[in-house]
């Protein structure tokens, strides 16, 4: 595996994860050893843990995913919709943690 491979993979992890969501109910999951992460429509669960354990050093237990329909809404009478997203509820072994608040 050369130097230059090796960085691509490394980059493809980063476009795995997009973003961590934080909210009210993703902060209580990480009271279970879960982190939630927003992630493209094309990324499949092993892709997902495999991102995840290279990007943060931790043993990834399941990835479950979930894909959020874009809702019809309306800004000043305009309608528009907003994006389809999918995220990525990461469990991780006893032990291993991570922390969303810093960044990577």
């Amino acid at each position: 595996m050369s130097k230059n491979a090796k960085t691509e993979g490394l980059e493809a992890h980063y476009d795995t994860l997009i973003s961590p969501v934080v909210t009210e109910k993703s902060t209580i999951a990480s009271e279970n050893n879960q982190v939630v992460f927003r992630t493209p429509l094309t990324a499949t669960k092993a892709e997902i843990k495999e991102a995840v354990e290279a990007l943060f050093k931790v043993k990834v237990k399941a990835v479950n995913t979930l894909r959020v329909k874009g809702k019809n809404k309306q800004f000043r009478g305009r309608p528009y919709t907003r994006s389809t997203i999918k995220k990525a509820v990461v469990t991780l072994e006893e032990g291993h943690a991570i922390d969303v608040t810093t960044g990577l």
